[in-house]
């Protein structure tokens, strides 16, 4: 016997039967994958829809959709379809099966196959900020595509991470620019403002205007679907704190010495340069994480103590996961794991998809302590909901990465309090990266606060 719908999954399940487009920026965790499959059993059983078709991350395929559908509906039949030969391509969009799962590069390839599509009348983008850029040729191929289905859903928790910007790819996929236009350039002029960021003619930063994230949520309301997670689910409360480290004494002579001079000398004797600012943060950084990397790739080790405190933090709850940014990081804290006896896995771009989807199992199954994961990777569509932290090794710049990985365990089903860790060293760029995140949050959420009102008054 299935659990019945939560009252927010009904509304958005009956959204998607009566509406042809929409965009849905519910929280991650919310349950969003189970509102879309009811939805598309609803449409199937109202307007005679055929099959869908799934575009999201290659590391969730099967982990978070083919589960879910095993799980929520299993009168659905379904297949994935990835990368290989066009014969291995082709089989689950030969087959009958309802719905087809295939990852989000796929779309150029079906761009040139276009007549594998004539059955589906459905389209979901899971996670549709890999469609933002709009000049990439994987945006582009994703427009064209679009227009062959009747009814599209476009779903991100962290739709606009950095700017309103972001959005309107997204819309253009979804309402073929009905809403924020047809063109980019329009609509970058109307909602922002450029800034010159150097003495070079195209080095220009465009800033949002003052209530440009008003103007983005008023056109898109009536598509739009938000729900936050803790207004519709009694959610146990997550606490986020920061442990402060201090680098030793030479770290930290290292430290100032890169960050004025940018060049340094490494224990090894070798001189380490950051050409430009940018790379002179990101070298800080690795120099803060424990180790650096050079012009080849090689890294140096610097420092040991920072992956010491995380095995700590490990080995003091029974399970966690931990997100780490650099190779020399996950190197670091498997040989200590091993050392120490602790059980885990790795989530990273090496990691295959039916080993991370084993290691998911393993995990939610308690036989697991931790999971040593990049948040690239493992960030989306994952339940991790066994473990009760999320340690950050060190800190990213990239809310989205940020947002979503910190919620694989601080989502639906989670029956226990759970707590957000942050690393950093105390008087470096590390404090700043976690500052700037915070200000990245209070923008998004602005817009995303907007679309959860407008969705509250439609209920």
């Amino acid at each position: 016997m299935l659990p019945p719908l939560y009252k927010h999954q009904e509304f958005t399940a009956d959204f998607i039967a009566n509406n042809p487009r929409v965009l849905i920026t519910s929280d991650p965790g919310t349950g969003k994958t189970r509102s879309v499959l009811e939805g598309f059993k609803r449409l199937r059983a109202a307007k005679g829809i055929r099959r869908m078709l799934v575009l999201a991350p290659l590391s969730i395929l099967r982990a978070a959709w083919g589960d879910d559908i095993l799980r929520w509906t299993p009168t659905l039949s379904w297949g994935i379809s990835t990368a290989g030969s066009d014969k291995k391509r082709l089989s689950a969009f030969e087959s009958d099966c309802d719905v087809v799962i295939t990852n989000h590069d796929a779309v150029k390839w079906l761009d040139k196959n276009r007549h594998v599509l004539n059955e589906f009348d459905v389209i979901c983008t899971d996670e549709s900020t890999a469609f933002k850029n709009p000049t990439s040729q994987r945006s582009k191929a994703m427009a064209r595509i679009a227009d062959l289905f009747e009814h599209r859903i476009t779903m991100s928790g962290t739709p606009n991470p950095r700017t309103v910007l972001d959005l309107w790819h997204q819309a253009l996929i979804t309402d073929d620019g009905e809403r924020l236009g047809k063109l980019f350039w329009e609509f970058r002029s109307q909602v922002c403002t450029p800034i010159k960021v150097a003495a070079a003619a195209n080095a220009v930063q465009w800033i949002d205007r003052p209530g440009a994230t008003e103007i983005v949520a008023d056109k898109l309301r009536d598509i739009t679907v938000r729900f936050r997670l803790n207004d519709c689910i009694d959610m146990p409360e997550n606490t986020i704190r920061s442990i402060y480290t201090d680098l030793p004494p030479k770290n930290m002579a290292q430290y100032k010495q890169l960050e004025k001079e940018s060049v340094i000398m490494a224990d090894s004797g070798d001189y380490i340069n950051a050409v430009h600012a940018g790379a002179r943060v990101q070298k800080l950084l690795q120099l803060c994480s424990g180790a650096i990397y050079d012009e080849t790739g090689l890294s140096h080790q610097f420092q040991q103590e920072r992956y010491q405190l995380v095995l700590d933090l490990v080995m003091e709850r029974d399970h966690s996961v931990v997100a780490f940014l650099w190779r020399h990081q996950r190197e670091a804290l498997c040989k200590l794991a091993d050392k120490a006896g602790i059980k885990y896995a790795v989530i990273d771009g090496s990691t295959p998809t039916d080993a991370r989807t084993l290691a998911v199992q393993a995990f939610q199954r308690g036989e697991l302590q931790t999971i040593f994961a990049h948040p690239q990777s493992a960030g989306h569509g994952l339940t991790l909901t066994k473990g009760c932290a999320t340690i950050w090794a060190s800190p990213t710049y990239n809310l989205e990465h940020y947002e979503q990985f910190n919620a694989r365990i601080n989502r639906a089903g989670q029956t226990r309090k759970t707590e957000t860790i942050h690393i950093a060293a105390r008087g470096t760029w590390e404090e700043k990266v976690y500052e700037k995140l915070e200000a990245k949050q209070v923008s998004m959420r602005d817009l995303l606060h907007i679309f959860a009102e407008g969705t509250q008054d439609a209920a």
